[in-house]
This record gives C-alpha cells, structure tokens and sequence, in this order.
C-alpha cells in the first residue's frame, strides 16, 4: 500500500521561485523537502516515491530527484540546488530578522519623536513625565515604570511619577546601601537582572523590601550634561515586572538610557525654572518689604511748619538696619531719632521696626532721651542677643525756647552740631551700642543751639563708607560739605549728600542714612 506523502510545507518566496525555474529547465525532475520524519513533494513530477539517499543534500532539508540522468549527474545537480535553496532560504531569514530589528527600532525613534514632542508641549514635569512613563512602559512591555528625581538639599531621591504596578514611594536616600535605586544614582551605571536574577548588597541586614530586588529589573541613571561643564546624575529611572521569560535586555537598557538623557535635561530645566520663579517672587517680596519699611520712615514734609528738615535712607539691600524717626513734642520741641543695626537684610529690618515702635510709645508719653533708650533696649534686647546684633542709636531733643539740644548717644558716632560758623560739634556718645550691654540708666548731654541757624547732621557710616575715602577722611567731606553750604535749603544740602561723586563705590556695602535738621 503506498502512503501518501505529507502536504508540503510554506516556502520562503525567494526559494520558491529557485524551485520554479529549476522544474521549467527539468521537467522530468522531482523536487522534494524533509517534512517531519518523511519527505514531501513541492516541485516537478509527483513521482510515487520520496527521493532516494543519494538525492538528499546534507546540512539542508532539500531533496532532489532527477528522472534520466545517470546517477553522479543527479547526485551534482541536487547538491547544487540544495544549496542554493538553503541559501534562499537563510537569506529570507535574514531579510525577516532584519525588518523585525528595523521594526523596533521605528517604534524606538518615534517614542523618542515623541517624548521631545512631549516635553516641548507640557510645562509640568509631574504631567510630563507620566505620559513619558507610560509610553516607555508600553514598548518595552514593563508592568511599572518609575522616575525618581534627586533633591539635592535633603540628599534623596523623590518620586516624581510612576506608572502601573504597586511599588516603593517614599523618598530613599541616596546613601542607603539596600536600595538599587540609590546604587545606581551614586554609581552613574545602569543594573540589568534578568527573571531569575537578585541583587543585594552584603552589608544588608535586612533583605526584604528594597534591600533585596527579584525578578525582572533595569534602571538606568538620568543624567544632564550642561553646556559648559560637567554632567551631573539628576536621577534615576526604573522598568519593572515584564511580562516574558526573556526579561529586559541590552537594547531596553540602550533604548532607557536614551530616553533617560531626554528626561534629563527636562528635569534640570524644571529645576531652572522653579527656581527662576522663586527668585521672581522673593524680588516681589523683597521690593514689597522695602516699600513697606520706607513707609515706616516718617516723611519730612509733615514737618514743614514745624521746623526745616531733610532725610534720606538708602538700603544696600531692599530692607535694611538704618533708619530714623521725628516726634513733634510738647513745648513747640523736635525729637530726632538715628539708628543703625549691625547687620542689615531681614534680620536688621525686624530690629529697626521693633525699634521703632518702641521710642514712638515713649518718645510720644515724653520720656527724656536716656528715659527712652533704656526702656528701648529692653523691648529689643532679647532680639538683639538672638540675632548676636547689635545698634547704635542717637536720640536728641530740641528746645528752641530753652536754646538747647538734648540728647542720649548710645555709640553713634556720627552725630553733630553744625553751629552758625565755626567748625562742626561732635555729639559723642554717652553710652555704649544697644545689645553690648544691659545698663540700668542711659546718660544724658546737652549742648547750646541757635534756634534757625544751627544745624543737626546725623548720618549713618554706610554714607562715609560709599565715598570710598576710608572712615576718618570720608567722614570729614560729609562735614566740610555740609558746613560749606549751611545756609543753603537743607533739601539741597542731602542731595548732594546722596550724589554719587567720581571714585564713590558702584555699589553700597552698607545701608546709607541721613538727618538734617534746622529750628
């Protein structure tokens, strides 16, 4: 009983036109290939029998038969079509591998294509890099995909965004030995374990939870390379959980790295940005402070019927440590108040409010100078001894009826008299700076005055300073200027106090104040 021979298999196209053209040149040959344990026909006469030993072709699953021809003729011809089938065919197969590789690699390109698209379009980094997460997950077949970002002032990695899968979410240090995660952070080298692979650290006591990592698993460092200057690693990224027994491989990593690169620079243009915002409403808040401390300086012009004034204080920052005050007192009298913090910046500003509220509570209920001084320091001298700042501060009371000028200096040091004619007068200080000291009672002086022709010149040192001419020789031109043009408006006088002449600093070190006054 003859069996019929088993169907022939599919071909590659390339070997089934080899096999067409061979069987139109030799019609009377039989061409068969191995299909399991038997032999099937494809090509030629059907013949009743599979070809025999002889036409087999060793290494190959072809077999030729050839009606006519003597034996060595056949054994040649079907070596030689064995062969050149056999060569059909792995070059189909090259040519599938080929296509599949190019495959991947565009589904590769257009998540990258996508991913730029991605973080040009979306401001967000949270949004940014969940949709980016997703996307990745999705070509590599990962159950979870993860970003962790490094925050460099608590020396951690966060969590930004994750997408599937139950996982760590708290932040991990970027010291802990047990953590992957934080392995690849401090190394800069991506880890690849395979389904069956583990990794932990010896020095791990505990290997549950993060201190031991099964299964399939790759992370690879996120890294941003400025400019100018070196790269620097931003965080990490982590695929987990695939869902074949391959795991990740090279290519997964290769292709993670890329899109970790991408992710990179988005991650520290998110920090730039953040930061810029911060910095945009710590300038708000700085010029709000500053206006709202220059409001606290009273304003000359309320003083106009009451006696010639003219002040002026310059922060070297938006807030500042100096800063002045008048009182209008019983008896048609004039206090004046000049201090100086310090420090300047928030710190000396807090004091300088304080301050004041303090000698306007006292100064109104018309304490004497040394009076108003001492209950000062003791309203602000826990702040003072907090802060490890100290102040000078000069209060003076004018009486024009009585013809005097008295005051309480606590280590001012640049307050004066400028009489009529004649050289200016020193009001030295009569105790020493707020906060050096806990006095009991603060002293007193006075000094003759000329009711509307004496002068009180009452200046901070950020004003000598700017002149750049050193401390004893700045301090005299500030005198010399004022004592020149004396009889001139007081208003003109401290605008040229505040001119900037040729050698002065660009920029103020210091906060710069000053008082003049005539009655």
């Amino acid at each position: 009983m003859i069996t019929a021979p088993p169907p022939a298999p599919a071909l590659p196209r390339a070997v089934r036109e080899v096999l067409d053209d061979f069987c139109r040149a030799y019609p009377a040959s039989s061409v068969w290939v191995r299909a399991g344990d038997g032999w099937a026909h494809v090509c030629g006469a059907p013949g009743t029998e599979a070809p025999s030993p002889v036409a087999e072709v060793p290494g190959t699953p072809f077999g030729v038969e050839l009606q006519g021809v003597d034996a060595p003729s056949a054994e040649g011809v079907a070596r030689f079509l064995g062969s050149t089938l056999a060569r059909g065919r792995r070059h189909d197969d090259e040519i599938r591998s080929f296509s599949h590789e190019m495959a991947e690699r565009y589904e590769e390109i257009n998540l990258l294509y996508s991913i730029s698209e991605i973080l040009g379009s979306i401001i967000s980094l949270d949004d940014a890099a969940q949709t980016i997460l997703s996307e990745v997950a999705g070509i590599v077949g990962a159950g979870r995909a993860a970003l962790w970002v490094h925050n460099a002032e608590a020396g951690e990695l966060r969590l930004t965004a994750a997408e599937g899968g139950e996982g760590q979410r708290g932040p991990i240090p970027v010291t802990d030995p047990c953590s992957v995660t934080a392995e690849v952070f401090r190394t800069v080298r991506a880890i690849l374990l395979g389904p069956n692979d583990e990794w932990a650290r010896g020095d791990c006591a505990d290997f549950a939870g993060p201190a031991k990592q099964r299964g399939a698993f790759l992370s690879v460092p996120v890294s941003y390379t400025p400019p100018e200057g070196e790269a620097r690693t931003v965080g990490v990224i982590n695929v987990s959980g695939r869902n074949s027994a391959e795991g990740f491989n090279a290519g997964d990593m290769k292709l993670l790295s890329a899109i970790a690169s991408q992710i990179g620079a988005a991650v520290e243009n998110n920090r730039l940005i953040a930061d810029s915002l911060r910095q945009e409403r710590m300038v708000r808040e700085m010029e709000l402070a500053h206006d709202l401390q220059l409001k606290l300086l009273p304003q000359v012009e309320q003083f106009a019927s009451y006696a010639e004034v003219a002040a002026r204080c310059a922060p070297a920052e938006s807030v500042g440590g100096d800063f002045y005050h008048l009182f209008r007192l019983p008896g048609g009298r004039l206090g004046v108040l000049i201090g100086d913090v310090s420090s300047h910046g928030f710190g000396a500003a807090l004091i300088m409010a304080l301050t004041m509220g303090s000698v306007a509570i006292h100064a109104s209920e018309g304490d004497r100078p040394g009076e108003v001084l001492r209950r000062t320091h003791q309203a602000v001298i826990e702040e003072l001894e907090t802060t490890e700042m100290y102040m000078t501060l000069f209060y003076g009371v004018i009486d024009p009826a009585e013809r005097t000028l008295t005051y309480s200096n606590a280590g001012h040091s640049h307050a004066f008299r400028i009489p009529a004619s004649g050289e200016p007068e020193r009001l030295a200080a009569t105790d020493l700076p707020l906060g050096m000291v806990d006095l009991d009672a603060y002293s007193e002086a006075r000094v003759d005055w000329e009711p509307g022709r004496d002068v009180l010149f009452l200046f901070t040192d950020g004003l000598s300073d700017a002149l750049g001419e050193g401390e004893v020789q700045g301090e005299r031109t500030l005198l010399d200027g004022v004592a020149a043009r004396r009889g001139e408006p007081l208003q003109q006088i401290i605008e040229q106090l505040f001119a900037r002449p040729a050698g002065a600093r660009d920029i103020p070190a210091d906060d710069r104040t000053a008082v003049l006054v005539r009655m």
